[in-house]
């Protein structure tokens, strides 16, 4: 039977107010980290992290990105995943992670976070507000992380089950929407707590492997469930020479300057896909006739 490997499944269970997403990575994950040197316990804590990141974007009413974050003090640094949903319902996504280099794989990521927080940042892309939400981490799991930022800032029952092997990344989310005024739909007062119960029977070989449509059977053989089309997931970085010649620019003509007297040229590499782009005296010297351009445009304001 086919599998659902770079899909993101979306599915509802009839007549009550419980909906679930199902997701499995492996071309999406493979793309996304194998040009980073990352010990295989950031990689993991990374794929679960993409996972949710796409489990979480298809709940929203959104085409835009939703970037995760976690930021640490301690030999953990960053943890970054942006995921981006297009107007297709493709979804692309790409992700990093900085560190100290005096960690092992016979830690746990959670060893590593001190004054932790997560970050989830929602942006439209359309010219809407983007909205940040910040929460101290709890817990000692991914899901355990997720769980409680959607529980502090979103107030929306959720649960979340993540899983990573390094090859294949996966996750299963189950969330209880708040029934509105104009919802007729008969009440099943016990759907949430029979549905969860039934989900936390899962296993993480079930999640890596399974189809979605075989997973779902065997969890919910007794519910009635609707399945719909799934969507397709894929690495993308958005990088370009253009964005980095803006962010250069941003830097001054000083600073550039300096950069060239001491290594006479700018060298810039992509956190995300490892690209490499290189600057030298003539390039600079662009960038900057190009900011005096620009300034002095009488379309600028």
């Amino acid at each position: 039977m086919k599998k659902n490997h770079d899909t993101l499944q979306r599915f509802i269970f009839e007549n009550t107010s419980v909906r679930g997403n199902l997701i499995q990575l492996t071309h999406t994950l493979e793309d996304a980290l194998h040009q980073q040197r990352l010990p295989f316990l950031l990689k993991k804590a990374l794929g679960e992290l993409m996972a949710a990141s796409a489990l979480l974007s298809a709940t929203l009413k959104m085409q835009g990105s939703l970037i995760m974050q976690i930021q640490s003090q301690g030999l953990l640094k960053l943890l970054v995943v942006e995921c981006t949903t297009h107007a297709d319902g493709g979804i692309k996504m790409r992700a990093t992670a900085k560190c100290s280099d005096d960690i092992s794989d016979q830690q746990d990521v959670f060893e590593l976070i001190e004054h932790g927080q997560f970050m989830m940042t929602l942006d439209p892309k359309d010219g809407k507000q983007i909205y940040q939400g910040i929460v101290p981490i709890e817990g000692a799991s991914m899901s355990d992380v997720l769980e409680n930022y959607m529980r502090r800032s979103e107030q929306i029952d959720t649960k979340i089950w993540l899983t990573c092997d390094g090859n294949i990344a996966a996750g299963m989310l189950i969330q209880k929407l708040p029934k509105t005024m104009s919802d007729t739909t008969p009440p099943d007062d016990d759907a949430w707590n029979r549905v969860c119960h039934l989900a936390d029977t899962i296993t993480h070989d079930e999640l890596l492997q399974l189809p979605s449509n075989t997973l779902l059977k065997r969890l919910f053989h007794q519910e009635d469930i609707r399945i719909f089309e799934p969507n397709m997931v894929q690495f993308y970085c958005s990088c370009s020479r253009e964005s980095v010649s803006n962010m250069l620019r941003m830097l001054g003509e000083i600073e550039l300057n300096d950069i060239l007297k001491e290594q006479g040229k700018i060298e810039v590499n992509c956190d995300f896909c490892n690209t490499h782009y290189s600057f030298d005296e003539v390039d600079a010297a662009h960038l900057l006739i190009s900011e005096v351009n620009l300034a002095n445009s009488p379309n600028v304001h």
